[in-house]
């Protein structure tokens, strides 16, 4: 167009045409004054953007905000585009978010989205990229943030039916049961039982039931349970719904144990997304579900190396816990696995999602060990 304009600019001025050749300088002057606009429309331009939540469920929504700044005399217009992950999108469903707006002298502007996480894993918002020109928006220029938000989206949690864990002959077992007792936490009082220390005996319980009582305490060894994910079989037969579903039901179990004041744990074969671990050591904390919850949001379906050694090398196995393992099938792997557990006097429960018939002497060995994950999976009704 400035050719045009500058081939009837010459016709103007070789016939005389005084309006045309004036019109002519006019439009030239104009695009020539909004090159030389755009070309300094991103200095003193500055964007900073913010999400409320980097942690979220399937289904919750987190909030983006974008404020740009125009820290210099020259207005501009300004244009705001931020790149979504598909898994994380606004209720209009499209993959790029923007805005655009015209920003004054010393001017601030602010753009929100409202985005809902669909599906368990980490996304990524941004970089945004941000387009700014003459207030006409004849030219802009291109300038890409620094700043990218990673949201990590926990597996979704699902009802879960009330199961036995695998029992330990020793701790883990409630009130006076428990061989090991701590004196701090008195959980109540009892009968006097022949050959308990004199120092347990309650005397004001005594006094007021005009016999003797003892003090109940608390067990000092707490439950403690690992929870083991077999990343292998979902990978060999591509089973990503069986593998989601799976996680899903290892996350419900987890925040369940923790509510009961279970210490637990988390091993898997898997590759994180991003750097992370792929174990969790068992322990008791306010940060210990986050974290559980966090490796189960980057696992994806793709084995990194041996489950068994896996174990081996991800943490120690104290005495003491119980595990629960979770895989996609019955196979020789799970007897290996017994057989693992067993040498360390380590009680195991198998979840599998397709339980398959194994023949022979290796059937007993598993069988009555191994259980079909939909069995504590409580199946949501459909609604018409």
């Amino acid at each position: 167009m400035q050719f045009i304009v500058g081939l009837l600019l010459f016709i103007a001025l070789l016939h005389g045409e005084r309006n045309l050749t004036i019109l002519a300088l006019l439009v030239l002057g104009t695009a020539g004054g909004a090159k030389l606009w755009t070309k300094i429309s991103l200095s003193g331009l500055k964007c900073h953007s913010s999400v409320d939540q980097q942690k979220v469920f399937p289904g919750q929504k987190l909030t983006l905000r974008i404020s740009a700044e125009n820290d210099k005399f020259l207005p501009v217009w300004l244009q705001v585009n931020v790149p979504v992950d598909s898994l994380l999108r606004p209720a209009s469903g499209e993959t790029t978010l923007t805005k655009e707006s015209s920003l004054l002298w010393y001017q601030r502007a602010h753009f929100q989205w409202e985005l809902t996480a669909q599906r368990r894993g980490v996304h990524q918002i941004g970089p945004a990229h941000i387009f700014a020109g003459d207030l006409f928006a004849f030219f802009s220029r291109e300038k890409k943030a620094e700043e990218s938000h990673y949201i990590i989206v926990y597996p979704r949690l699902v009802s879960l039916k009330s199961f036995p864990l695998p029992r330990r002959d020793l701790f883990g077992v409630p009130g006076a049961k428990s061989p090991v007792q701590d004196p701090i936490y008195i959980l109540g009082t009892r009968d006097y039982q022949h050959g308990q220390p004199a120092k347990y005996i309650h005397w004001k319980a005594s006094a007021r039931h005009h016999r003797l009582q003892e003090k109940v305490f608390e067990p000092t060894e707490r439950e403690k349970v690992l929870l083991v994910v077999d990343v292998d079989r979902f990978a060999r037969n591509k089973a990503d719904e069986e593998f989601e579903h799976t996680l899903e039901i290892v996350a419900s179990l987890a925040v369940r144990l923790d509510k009961k004041g279970y210490a637990i744990g988390l091993v898997t074969n898997g590759v994180m997304v991003g750097e992370g671990p792929t174990s969790v050591p068992i322990t008791r904390n306010a940060k210990q579900l986050p974290v559980i919850l966090e490796v189960l949001a980057r696992l994806q379906m793709e084995p990194k190396r041996d489950l068994i050694d896996t174990l081996r090398r991800g943490l120690e196995l104290s005495w003491g816990i119980s595990c629960v393992h979770f895989s996609y099938e019955e196979n020789e792997a799970v007897v290996g696995l017994k057989e693992y557990f067993k040498l360390r006097k380590i009680p195991v429960m198998f979840f599998v999602c397709r339980p398959c018939s194994t023949s022979g002497e290796d059937k007993a060995k598993v069988w009555h060990k191994i259980h079909r994950l939909d069995d504590i999976c409580i199946k949501e009704v459909e609604r018409g």
